[in-house]
């Protein structure tokens, strides 16, 4: 089987991470992510992990060294891990797409769900710091943030749309019939 690269691209709470999961499991994916860079240096620095400072880490880097400056980290890794599959999570920006788009086996995927839905998701999980304790009106105010107001004009860019505002079998659905499509085998 030819390598294949998926890029996953949504909203917070959209249900990447889900889909993350569920390819790795499954069909033996690897994972990366652009926040696990902006992660590593922040948990160097003594500094909480939140959404917040994920933003400021983000766009400090991105200014001091080029907007594409995570995303040649990513497709590095991408390119040289072993494994089959390889899925990014967390695409955000049009720069993040620059080594990436150009690959042959490079599939961008858009995962979508209403707002509503996804707030209620960030609630529950609570991955980062302050997010079980988000107003709406905060929720709201960081999809306006410019780490977020990125996400729309990329998922544009997506050669496969899924649509998780239903359950999860609906969602894995999708994965599975994209899977196919891309010829990947389950690895369980």
């Amino acid at each position: 089987m030819a390598k294949i690269i998926l890029g996953f691209v949504g909203m917070p709470g959209a249900g990447k991470g889900t889909a993350t999961k569920y390819i790795k499991e499954k069909y033996g994916a690897s994972m990366f992510r652009f926040s696990t860079v902006l992660s590593d240096i922040l948990k160097r620095l003594s500094l909480p992990i939140s959404r917040e400072n994920l933003i400021t880490l983000s766009e400090t880097l991105r200014h001091g060294f080029g907007e594409d400056i995570l995303a040649h980290v990513v497709e590095s890794d991408a390119l040289s891990d072993a494994a089959d599959i390889v899925v990014i999570d967390g695409v955000r920006r049009i720069n993040d797409l620059s080594g990436l788009e150009p690959l042959s086996q490079f599939k961008l995927v858009a995962i979508d769900a209403p707002p509503e839905i996804r707030y209620r998701r960030l609630m529950n999980r609570g991955e980062r710091a302050g997010e079980k304790d988000m107003t709406w009106e905060q929720f709201l105010a960081e999809e306006r943030a410019p780490t977020e107001v990125t996400i729309p004009p990329v998922m544009e860019r997506a050669v496969y749309r899924m649509d998780n505002s239903g359950d999860l079998d609906a969602l894995l659905k999708q994965l599975d019939a994209m899977m196919v499509e891309l010829g990947a085998k389950p690895k369980v």
